[in-house]
C-alpha cells in the first residue's frame, strides 16, 4: 500500500477521526522519536495496518538531542562488546549506502597528536581506528563510502582543523565515521516514509491506560479523548517509557552538548577528536555541522530524579567541555564563545551501581503484566535493527499475519531511489537544501505556494522560505517550535530564533 508522503494538519485530521470511529488496527505504537517512527515503517512495510501516536512533537524527545553521529560501533569494540559494535558497522553501512545516504555522510575524525598524550594513548587510537576499519569491511561498506583510516601530517591536519594546537603538533591521526545533517530530520523521513506505506503517524495525541490491547488517546489540540482497540500495543518513548509502563525501569543519562559559531574553530572540515583525561575509549568531539556551526560534546551523568520534557545543561558540564577542547586549541575559548547549548538523556537499562558511561547501549524488548511491550535501551544508530527485533516479536507474541522485515533495502524519503524523488525543477538548488532534503530538494521548492521561495528566512541562515512552507504542508510541523526546533535547528541559537519567529509564524496563519 502506498499512499501519500505529505503529512500535515488535514491528514492528521482525517486520519484521528478514522481512528475515533473505531478503524481496526493491528500495532499501536507509543512515542515518535526514532524507535517509534522506525517501528511503525517496518510494520507498516509488512502489511501490518500501524497507528502512531506522540504526545508532542516527531523528535521532541532524545532523538532530537544526539551527535548527529551514526556511529560505527568503536566504542564497543574497545569495552568487549563485539556484538552491538559489529550490529552498529553493519547499521551504519545500510544507512549511509540504501536507506538513507542523502541524510548521512562520511565525517573525518582527527585526533592531534600533541606532547600531552602518550605513546601508549597513541598506540590504542591507531589500534582503534584499525579496529573500525576491520569492522567497515565486515559490514561491506565500501571505503568510497568510508575512507580508510590514517596518519596525516600536521599541515594537513592545519587544514582540516584551523585552530588545532601548533605548539608540537606531530601529526594527527584521521579516521571516520557517519554524520547526520540532522537525527530530527532522519525521524521526519523515516515517519514521513512511513505514512507512504500506509502508516498513521499523529501528533500532539497523548496515549495512557494502555494494555496489551487497547489504549486511551487523548487530542492535545482539542482534549478530547477515545479508545482505540488494537491486536499489539508498543511502548516506544524512551526516557519516558516508564509513564507508559509502570514495570519499565530506566537510569537515564544527560548528555550536553554547546554550539558554537564555526567561525570559533576556524571553519574547520573535520571534527576535532580530544581523549578525555583519564579515560580509555572516551572523547570529546568538535564537529562541524550545518548552518554554520560547530557541536561540542558530550557528556555523560547520572540524571535521577522526574524526567523533564526539555533537559538542560549543567555549568559544570559546560566547563568540563570547554577544559577538555581547550587542551587541544591555540585559541581560548570561554562561555562567552558558546551561542546555544542543548541536552538529551539516554533511555539506559537500570543495571544497579556503576558509572552511566560504563552502561550497556543494547536494548531489550519486554513484556509488561498488562501485555504492553515496550523497547527500552539502544541507540539511534540501531534504530532499523531494533524495529525489526519489535515487530518479529509483536508477531510472535500476537500471532499477527505480516511478510519479512523489509527496511533493510527500503530507501527513504528524500534518498535517490524512493518513487516520491521523481518531480524535477529546473530552478537551481541551494547546497544547503539538498544536504536536508536529498532528491526531494526540488519538491520543495515546487510544491511552494508563498511569495519569494527561494528567499533566506533571515540574513545568515541558510534556509529558505519554500522549506518552512514544506515544514507544514509535508512534515507535519504544527507550531512554531517545530518548525524551528525540529524541522529546522535554527532555534538552539537564541538571536537566531528571535529573527525567524515572525516569518514561522506567517506559515502557520496559512
Amino acid at each position: 500500500m502506498t499512499s501519500s508522503t505529505a503529512l500535515n494538519e488535514a491528514r492528521r485530521a482525517t486520519e484521528l477521526s478514522a481512528l475515533a470511529d473505531g478503524d481496526p488496527i493491528d500495532l499501536i505504537v507509543i512515542g515518535g522519536g526514532i524507535t517509534g517512527v522506525g517501528i511503525a515503517l517496518d510494520a507498516a512495510t509488512r502489511g501490518l495496518s500501524v497507528a502512531l501516536v506522540e504526545k508532542h512533537d516527531l523528535a521532541f524527545g532524545t532523538s532530537r538531542w544526539s551527535s548527529k553521529l551514526v556511529h560505527g560501533g568503536l566504542r564497543y569494540l574497545a569495552t568487549g562488546n563485539i556484538g552491538i559494535a559489529r550490529r552498529s558497522a553493519v547499521e551504519r553501512g545500510i544507512l549511509m549506502t540504501r536507506n538513507a545516504p542523502h541524510l548521512v555522510s562520511a565525517m573525518p575524525q582527527l585526533v592531534p597528536l600533541l606532547p600531552s598524550m602518550n605513546t601508549p594513548s597513541r598506540a590504542l587510537v591507531r589500534f582503534g581506528f584499525a579496529a573500525g576499519d576491520g569492522l567497515r569491511k565486515l559490514a561491506g561498506t565500501p571505503a568510497s563510502t568510508l575512507p580508510r583510516s590514517r596518519r596525516i601530517d600536521a599541515k594537513r591536519a592545519i587544514e582540516l582543523a584551523p585552530t588545532v594546537r601548533r605548539d608540537g603538533l606531530d601529526g594527527a591521526l584521521l579516521a571516520y565515521d557517519g554524520q547526520l545533517i540532522d537525527d530530527a530530520r532522519l525521524v521526519t523521513a523515516v515517519a514521513r516514509t512511513a505514512a507512504q506505506h500506509g502508516a498513521v503517524i499523529l501528533t500532539r495525541v497523548a496515549a495512557s491506560n494502555a494494555t496489551g490491547t487497547s489504549v486511551t488517546l487523548t487530542d492535545q489540540r482539542t482534549g478530547e479523548s477515545f479508545d482505540v482497540s488494537g491486536r499489539a500495543v508498543v511502548n516506544a518513548s524512551g526516557v519516558w517509557a516508564g509513564e507508559v509502563d509502570p514495570s519499565v525501569r530506566l537510569r537515564p543519562s544527560r548528555g550536553t552538548h554547546l554550539v558554537f559559531d564555526a567561525e570559533a574553530f576556524g571553519n574547520p572540515v573535520a571534527a576535532l577528536t580530544i581523549p578525555i583525561p583519564g579515560e580509555i575509549n572516551r572523547f570529546v568531539f568538535a564537529m562541524p555541522e550545518q548552518l554554520g556551526r560547530v557541536y561540542l560534546g558530550l557528556t555523560d551523568e547520572d540524571a535521577p530524579g522526574p524526567i523533564p520534557d526539555v533537559p538542560q545543561p549543567t555549568p559544570e558540564e559546560t566547563k568540563f567541555l570547554l577544559d577538555t577542547v581547550n587542551t587541544a586549541l591555540d585559541v581560548a575559548l570561554g562561555p562567552d564563545d558558546v551561542i546555544g547549548a542543548y541536552a538529551g538523556l539516554r533511555p539506559l537499562i537500570d543495571a544497579g551501581e556503576g558509572r552511566t558511561a560504563d552502561v550497556s547501549r543494547e536494548h531489550r524488548v519486554v513484556e509488561s503484566p498488562s501485555g504492553v511491550l515496550s523497547v527500552i535501551g539502544g541507540k539511534l544508530t540501531e534504530y532499523r535493527y531494533m524495529a525489526e527485533d519489535v515487530i518479529d516479536r509483536a508477531v510472535e507474541l500476537r500471532g499477527l499475519t505480516a511478510s519479512r522485515c523489509r527496511t533493510r533495502n527500503l530507501p527513504l524519503v528524500g534518498a535517490p531511489s524512493n518513487p516520491v524523488a521523481t518531480l524535477r525543477s529546473p530552478a537551481e538548488l541551494p547546497s544547503s537544501l539538498v544536504a536536508r532534503y536529498g532528491a526531494e530538494a526540488p519538491n520543495v521548492i515546487a510544491a511552494a505556494s508563498c511569495d519569494r521561495p527561494t528567499e533566506r528566512v533571515a540574513e545568515g541562515i541558510d534556509v529558505i522560505r519554500a522549506e518552512f512552507e514544506y515544514a507544514v504542508s509535508h512534515e507535519g510541523a504544527l507550531t512554531v517550535d517545530d518548525i524551528l526546533d525540529r524541522r529546522t535547528r535554527i532555534g538552539l541559537v537564541a538571536a537566531d530564533r528571535d529573527k525567524v519567529v515572525e516569518v514561522a509564524e506567517e506559515f502557520l496563519a496559512i
